[in-house]
């Protein structure tokens, strides 16, 4: 006679077989099957406020998810969704979900009204996550940021499932500091003082922390209400797959595509623009990078209108119209258009909150073997550079500074491209994100 667990896999498989090439309602099917067959894997609830249709949710939560769920954890993934991106995405999330044997279940995003609305999401998180733990009886909770993890407390204080807090940044002080929160308005300044409390009642009551950088990390040590739980620093990794090391060839493609010389300076910007990216401290660089290498034309890599980069850059002497270009690419195409710089500039506001936080296009910068002119005072970025040999850092955004930089230009043209990858490559890579996570549960869940 058979042991129950090999007639159980059978019957389990012989289901999918029955059920494969039919609709996407039987896809889903085939995903609960998948799940179910790992049934004595310990069992972790996953919450994000950010949506897996969301860039976000593609590049930096599910390339995890993917690698946990192998590693052996039977992961149950909840997020917050727009509407108009999970009309347009969904199916494409689905076939990563499924194919990874992982859960998806959703709530939709509330936009207003402000506030208020984030409380009614987290209500929603809340309901949907007590039905989840109802049927599956979860191990584990693994919180993606300061909303996500007010479920997660919850479910630790009501049914002792063990909480991870994957905190990401001081995301109350970056609402104030990045303008999103005026606490001259009575509404945001008592969902400061709200939130500040939860942070602290997040960091007491994690069974582990996990910080986007060793400043942050330094940073809340030194917190009254850190009791000394273990707190694993990592960054926002890079798919070097998707980034690959440009080449020469590359690069005359690129030029070629766009109109710039062959012998042209190029230096390119790759993100959107918003409250925490300097523009014009940014152009302000490049007008002296221009006055010490004449015909440098700038490149922006972005889904913002042109029309916002050329009416910052008509403030600043010496900049024309035909020094920019201004592109939108998807993930897979920002390679073919970034191929055609030189070296990459971005400079983010130095706050309090920046502490925490690990901008992402640095490590897909580095992988495609550009260096980088970039500030200091945010996160580890300075010390980033200094272990790769990456760039130059300005230290303080004034005419000074930006002058050095420029003149650094051409020894930073002599960098090897290859030996940049390397070394970032040892800091931002996915799969040593996806093992120091792994380690993590492995921590909190064997026993």
């Amino acid at each position: 006679m058979k042991p129950a667990k090999t007639i159980f896999t059978i019957e389990y498989g012989f289901l999918l077989y029955c059920i494969n090439g039919l609709s996407r309602t039987s896809w889903e099917l085939k995903g609960l099957l998948l799940f179910s067959m790992n049934s004595s894997a310990p069992r972790v609830l996953f919450i994000s406020y950010d949506g897996m249709t969301d860039p976000l949710g593609q590049s930096q939560v599910l390339p995890y998810l993917v690698g946990l769920s192998k590693a052996g954890y039977q992961i149950t993934l909840l997020s917050t969704e727009k509407k108009d991106r999970y009309a347009q995405h969904e199916k494409t999330i689905r076939n990563i979900t499924e194919g990874a044997g992982i859960r998806w279940e959703h709530i939709f995003f509330t936009r207003k009204p402000p506030v208020l609305a984030k409380f009614y999401d987290r209500y929603q998180l809340r309901k949907k996550a007590l039905a989840l733990h109802k049927e599956l009886h979860f191990d584990m909770t693994h919180c993606r940021s300061y909303v996500s993890a007010e479920v997660g407390l919850l479910l630790k204080r009501e049914f002792g499932v063990k909480f991870l807090f994957d905190m990401r940044g001081f995301w109350v002080d970056e609402r104030v500091e990045g303008g999103m929160w005026n606490l001259e308005s009575p509404i945001y300044r008592r969902a400061y003082r709200t939130y500040k409390r939860k942070e602290a009642e997040f960091i007491a009551a994690a069974d582990g922390i996990i910080s986007l950088t060793e400043n942050g990390k330094g940073e809340m040590q030194t917190w009254p209400s850190y009791p000394g739980t273990p707190i694993t620093v990592i960054p926002c990794s890079a798919d070097f797959s998707v980034f690959p090391l440009l080449t020469p060839e590359d690069r005359k493609t690129a030029r070629q595509q766009l109109g710039y010389d062959e012998d042209a300076l190029v230096v390119s910007y790759l993100g959107s623009i918003g409250a925490w990216y300097l523009l014009d401290e940014m152009l302000a660089q490049f007008a002296v990078i221009k006055q010490l290498n004449p015909g440098a034309k700038m490149l922006f890599v972005t889904q913002e209108p042109k029309a916002m980069v050329l009416a910052a850059a008509r403030k600043i002497a010496g900049l024309e119209e035909t020094d920019f270009h201004v592109l939108p690419a998807t993930r897979k195409e920002v390679p073919k258009l970034v191929a055609a710089s030189n070296l990459n500039l971005f400079f983010i506001k130095q706050s309090y909150s920046k502490k925490a936080s690990s901008p992402t296009k640095l490590g897909e910068i580095l992988a495609m073997g550009l260096p980088v002119i970039c500030n200091d005072g945010v996160g580890d970025v300075a010390d980033i550079i200094r272990q790769t040999d990456g760039g130059s850092v300005v230290s303080t955004l004034d005419a000074a500074s930006y002058e050095a930089a420029a003149r650094s230009i051409p020894e930073l043209l002599q960098k090897d491209g290859s030996q940049l990858r390397q070394k970032a490559q040892e800091y931002y890579d996915l799969e040593t994100a996806i093992g120091r996570y792994t380690n993590e549960y492995k921590r909190l869940l064997d026993n």
